[in-house]
């Protein structure tokens, strides 16, 4: 039996669809290979989200071509589409590589032997994004091997921020039908899984392509209507459409869970402009007290893009100070990367990478500061967990994601039967690194 090996870089959506490819692998009769010297074929999912990203991404190729000279090596994904000449360049790229474009992906598994025998009808150019695209999603419920699935919905985007790739990496905004949707809930649910992450480039946008116009707060009520999980959260949503629906769906403690994951990026509101983020200031403080007044206790991430062109010292403290004023419960620090083929990538007035350092190591301060607040209003309250399949490997205790993402180690006497479980917990005390230890409401 062949063996196959994937190794993927990047985003939730680059997971999901390297594990969507590893499925229909193995419904050919492929085998997942443990170690990487036992495959035959290897597949990089790349990544091009930064500079770095990609230069990872060609780093990982090199290696894997280095040390298996004689496999088929596959390579996809984002920095595949954006610079598939520099992955060309990398030696034997020519003679044992093959570079597959973003909407070809999910056909993989059906092309791999032409594939291995160098006579693929798959085209291996990019994808021209300016012709109109459709949703190129697996015909499978993607399974991976998390207790918490992953659904990609929607893919692509239309904003074209100044400091972003994605958009020529994935094209523009496509969703998954609605009927599609609800047939992989059905098939997550009867596999066993109890959460389902609704997951995309830009989430938020779901539903704008389709013949039958629908948005993200349709799906959503549909999806509390129908019941077909136990719990539906949302991996990331933008502030302009983090509408008065979706808040008041999550405040119900019915299906949507309690917990938004927002890009603010900047706090001020000069360096929004420059960021052609579609938003100010006082919209995005508004919405977060919408929020935390709706459902004081949901759990709220924020993303900051620091050092963007021309931030100064008081334009960074703009969204320091922000922050640390709102009640957020953590935050993602990104370091601006400039990235060849943006807008921002022109841009005059670099902030000094040493500054960049010491701007993201202050924000990473009040990261902390943040969860240990959040913790601190989470004790002593009942909450309902999901409990993880794999225990801490560190403890060997079982630990559960709550619905306003909190992670929750539980005692170890509690049973292993647990696993892949919704159960009621309070968290009782956290230790000097955060790590919860919780107690299980019978």
């Amino acid at each position: 039996m062949k063996k196959f090996y994937i190794q993927t870089l990047g985003c939730k959506v680059n997971q999901y669809e390297s594990d969507g490819i590893a499925l229909s692998l193995e419904r050919q009769g492929w085998q997942k290979a443990k170690k990487k010297q036992a495959a035959d074929v290897f597949i990089i999912n790349t990544c091009a989200v930064t500079s770095k990203a990609g230069m990872q991404s060609r780093q990982a190729i090199r290696k894997i071509i280095r040390e298996n000279p004689n496999a088929t090596v596959i390579v996809t994904g984002c920095h595949a589409q954006t610079d598939p000449d520099q992955i060309k360049k990398i030696d034997q790229m020519n003679q044992t590589g093959h570079i597959v474009c973003h909407k070809d992906k999910t056909k993989i598994a059906k092309h791999i032997t032409d594939i291995c025998d160098n006579s693929s009808p798959l085209n291996f150019k990019k994808t021209d994004h300016t012709k109109a695209s459709v949703f190129h999603g697996f015909d499978h419920a993607v399974k991976g091997e998390m207790t918490r699935a992953y659904l990609k919905i929607q893919d692509g985007c239309n904003a074209f921020c100044t400091y972003c790739i994605v958009p020529h990496a994935r094209g523009a905004s496509v969703s998954m039908p609605e009927k599609e949707v609800f047939k992989h809930l059905k098939e997550l649910n009867s596999s066993g899984f109890k959460e389902v992450i609704l997951t995309g480039i830009h989430t938020g946008m779901y539903g704008i392509d389709l013949e039958k116009k629908s948005s993200l707060v349709q799906l959503l009520e549909k999806i509390n209507d129908q019941r077909p999980v136990h719990r539906i959260r949302l991996s990331s949503i933008e502030p302009a459409e983090l509408n008065d629906g979706i808040i008041n769906l999550a405040g119900q403690g019915n299906i949507l869970c309690d917990h938004f994951h927002i890009p603010l990026q900047s706090g001020d509101d000069d360096i929004l402009k420059k960021m052609r983020r579609p938003y100010d200031v006082g919209f995005f403080k508004e919405i977060i007290h919408k929020i935390h007044k709706t459902i004081p206790n949901a759990g709220i991430g924020i993303d900051t893009l620091i050092g963007f062109p021309s931030e100064t010292q008081k334009q960074f403290e703009n969204t320091y100070n922000l922050l640390e004023t709102l009640p957020i419960s953590y935050l993602h620090v990104f370091p601006f990367s400039a990235r060849k083929g943006t807008p921002a990538y022109h841009f005059d007035d670099k902030v000094d990478a040493g500054v960049i350092k010491q701007r993201c190591e202050a924000m990473r301060k009040l990261d902390k500061i943040k969860r240990k607040s959040f913790i601190d209003a989470n004790l002593n309250r009942r909450l309902e967990g999901l409990v993880q399949h794999k225990p801490d490997l560190k403890t060997g205790l079982l630990k559960a994601v709550t619905s306003n993402y909190l992670t929750v180690f539980l005692n170890k006497n509690h049973d292993h039967n647990l696993k892949g479980k919704i159960i009621d917990l309070v968290p009782a005390q956290y230790d000097k690194d955060m790590n919860i230890l919780g107690k299980i409401i019978e």
